[in-house]
């Protein structure tokens, strides 16, 4: 067995609690405005309640954004970068873009930076950021966003010429971690331009505002220039740290000394509501100080944000390097060892990868994914958000609109939570989202198992998961229904976990298991409005890939039953039993689940096929698909014959059983038999039962047999879902036949639209109708395999559909 490497090392000491590898990371967001926490409205209008132009002047209440940053783990004290060409109306703090109201495909971030390099301890971190020389073009973005239509393309930074001969910065900022609380940070300025060029360079260290809101106990915290090219920041939780910036080989290539600009991060509400100011200096004074030279705008002593003005001149083609230091102790020498820290960090980071990534891939194949990892590495966030006390308000500010206790997530009070989630991105959802954190650990999972069962852990807590058993969804509206693949995503972690060390963390799965029994029984109560295990739950993440919001009223009345929702039911009872089996192991009380999910699964199955019953079924003899249908209120149903993603779920509702597992529960063996012999029926749901495929596996599936090949000579034709990328979420065959219905005199539609949206469903951003969805792929793929392990290479199908 080979030695495990430095940052092994530093995992293991973290998840021992030995010592606090993961204190600091990248945990600030990129983008903190027009996010529901910061609305404070009476319309729910987030987008207009904190924007882009205000972020730099008001304090933000529950989170804080910034340029490439990191903080500690619940957000109380940030360091990041920020930038001015000298052209630039505004300081660049942050990353810039179009609202869901602005942008003609909907919200949009107009930057361009990259995720470069990461490792899962955060000890070194490196990430690129593209500055222009020019002024930033903030209006022509906006404008020329407007003027297009959603039959355009979108108008994006590099449509505007502001990088045309090569007039841009490449900022590469890099962390690395000497120990756990003492990180070095390097900025690296490269001028691309063909001329010198002179740029503002301003890392930024801030404390999150706790102390404006009128709670008992919060006091200002302070940063003090303690000593010349030394900042001193205390916090009572964290203890004191020190911000070193007197690098003499950066000093060298400076144009001027740098110095500390020191402000309060307080609102400016002169500026935002004509109101005196509550304080000298407030959260926008240094872009005051550099852009507008407002004199008093700043202080050179203390305040609650400090910025390090370093400006320098680079010759055409040049670059030049920073240094700071961060350190929960303070050097007498901070920069002695810089370059010994980041070298051998970086080295570090080569060979944890070198372990990770097989062998049998090539060299380009190993960035891709490598800077892939950190891109999932960087978006982790600090989510923090108590619904209870932002529906109440706070004591200093005036009492929210009446409007607001019945408004956006006012079901959910008892959520309440700061800690560190895998976010979808770090612009456009600077929140987690249920099923997006589920895809995320599997990856997350072979980089770190322990913060990949944190992640699945945080959501079944009681601070998230509401009494009634229901997931969040996501910030938007907790209340909107995510598919329930939190249990396939528990099981495939302890499976990955088990594999990449040998640890079988029963603990875990059980912890988990628990809470995703109330959450099954909150599907069955509220998603199954017959009582037939035929199941609703609204859009289920796939936004716009129906002719309407499913999540909302239908017109005319009546209610859809959903092939994608049936039949994420009986993939969740299929996860719920493979997980059940596993603590049987153990533990005999889960048999009696186990046979519970069993038979669940059948009753499901049966409905989903429902045969024999064929005016009810959600299979199609006809087209010989899976679709959804609408219930009307006269009694009469009506198919909705959009041949998409959601008629290839089924699919993915397959498990095959080792006889080797089976033998560690004879009971569960004797009760399915029983069950079996007593409702032949749903036995012939699962005829090969008492046929055990190759190694002797049992099979159970939605889609068996001739269902499950005619829905894949679909999903396998070129014509329909099969694209070079992957399987399409809408058949390519709805481009030239879209689907049409009237329904309520009014006619809707679904075409086939493989790039933007055309729809205004969901903001007009997002876009199920056409374009190949990798997560659903890979859930596909993974069917495909199990299928595979029953029935052999003997069980074969036409690839690609039609060609013989």
């Amino acid at each position: 067995m080979t030695a495990p490497t430095a940052e092994q090392r530093r995992l293991e000491e973290a998840r021992q609690d030995k010592a606090p590898w993961k204190r600091w990371g990248p945990y600030l967001a990129e983008r903190a405005w027009g996010t529901v926490r910061e609305d404070y409205s009476a319309d729910g209008e987030a987008w207009e309640a904190t924007t882009h132009d205000h972020a730099r002047s008001r304090a933000y209440r529950w989170n804080e954004d910034g340029l490439l940053g990191l903080s500690d783990d619940q957000g109380e004290l940030c360091l990041a970068l920020a930038l001015w060409n000298g052209q630039d109306p505004i300081l660049k703090e942050r990353l810039y873009g179009l609202t869901s109201q602005e942008g003609n495909h909907g919200e949009d971030v107009k930057e361009e930076y990259r995720f470069l390099d990461a490792t899962p301890t955060h000890s070194y971190l490196r990430a690129l950021y593209k500055y222009p020389q020019a002024a930033y073009p903030y209006q022509d973005l906006l404008d020329g966003n407007a003027r297009r239509s959603r039959d355009d393309p979108e108008y994006e930074l590099l449509d505007t010429g502001v990088f045309d001969d090569d007039r841009y910065w490449d900022v590469v900022v890099e962390y690395a971690k000497a120990d756990a609380d003492d990180i070095l940070m390097q900025v690296t300025v490269h001028n691309r331009a063909a001329q010198s060029a002179q740029i503002h360079v301003l890392p930024t260290l801030w404390f999150r505002n706790t102390w404006s809101w009128g709670h008992p106990g919060e006091e200002r915290r302070r940063i003090v220039q303690e000593a010349p090219g030394r900042l001193r920041a205390d916090h009572p939780a964290l203890g004191p740290y020190w911000l070193h910036f007197g690098d003499s080989a950066s000093a060298a290539h400076l144009d001027q000394p740098a110095e500390a600009l020191l402000c309060e991060n307080e609102t400016n509400t002169l500026r935002l509501y004509e109101h005196p100011n509550a304080s000298d200096t407030v959260k926008d004074g240094v872009h005051d100080h550099l852009i507008h030279q407002r004199p008093g705008a700043v202080r050179r002593d203390e305040g609650s944000k400090a910025a390090v003005h370093f400006l320098l001149t680079v010759p055409a083609g040049m670059s030049r390097t920073l240094r700071l230091r961060l350190s929960a102790q303070p050097h007498q020498d901070a920069f002695g060892d810089a370059q010994t820290v980041l070298v051998q960090r970086q080295q570090e980071a080569d060979e944890f990868y070198a372990g990770l990534q097989p062998a049998a891939l090539t060299d380009d194949q190993r960035n891709v994914q490598r800077q892939a990892f950190a891109g999932l590495l960087w978006s982790q966030q600090v989510y923090r958000y108590d619904v209870a006390q932002w529906l109440a308000g706070d004591p200093a500010g005036p009492p929210p609109a009446a409007a607001r206790l019945q408004g956006r997530n006012h079901e959910w009070p008892t959520l309440s939570g700061a800690d560190v989630h895998s976010m979808p991105d770090t612009w456009e959802y600077p929140w987690f989202a249920a099923w997006d954190t589920a895809f995320h650990v599997l990856p997350l999972a072979l980089l770190d198992p322990q913060q990949a069962k944190r992640q699945l852990l945080h959501l079944t807590r009681e601070r998230y998961q509401h009494p009634n058993g229901q997931l969040p969804a996501y910030e938007w509206a907790f209340s909107d229904v995510n598919p329930p693949v939190h249990a396939w995503a528990t099981w495939r972690v302890y499976q990955i976990e088990q594999e990449r060390t040998g640890r079988a963390d029963r603990e875990f799965l059980e912890r988990v298991f628990h809470k995703l029994l109330l959450n099954f029984t909150w599907w069955v109560n509220r998603k199954d409005s017959g009582g037939r295990n035929v199941f609703q739950g609204g859009f289920l993440g796939l936004d716009n890939i129906s002719v309407f919001d499913r999540s909302a009223p239908l017109p005319g009345g009546g209610h859809i039953e959903q092939a994608d929702g049936t039949a994420w039911m009986g993939m969740f009872c299929l996860n719920m039993l493979q997980i059940s089996l596993e603590l049987a192991k153990d533990n005999a009380a889960y048999t009696d689940i186990a046979t519970k999910f069993f038979e669940h699964f059948l009753y499901i199955a049966q409905a989903l096929n429902a045969l024999g019953e064929a005016q009810m079924s959600l299979w199609d003899d006809e087209d010989e698909f899976y679709y959804d249908q609408v219930q009307r209120p006269d009694g009469g149903c009506t198919r909705l014959r959009v041949r998409s993603m959601v008629g290839l779920i089924p699919l993915l509702a397959v498990v095959t059983l080792e006889p080797g597992d089976l033998a560690h529960v004879p009971e569960f063996s004797r009760r399915v038999d029983r069950f079996l012999r007593a409702h032949p029926d749903l036995a012939a749901l699962i005829s090969r039962w008492d046929e055990p495929g190759v190694g002797e596996r049992r099979l159970l599936a939605l889609a068996r047999g001739h269902r499950m090949k005619r829905v894949l000579h679909r999903m396998l034709d070129e014509q329909e879902f099969l694209s070079p990328g992957g399987v399409r979420s809408l058949s390519r065959a709805h481009l030239e036949h879209p689907f049409e219905l009237v329904m309520d005199g009014h006619p809707y539609r679904v075409g086939y639209e493989p790039a933007e949206s055309r729809s205004a469903l969901f903001g007009g951003n997002s876009n199920w109708r056409g374009p190949v969805w990798f997560p659903v792929n890979v859930l596909l793929i993974e069917s495909l395999r199990t299928y595979q392990q029953y029935y052999g290479d003997a069980f074969v199908v036409e690839y690609p559909s039609n060609t013989g």
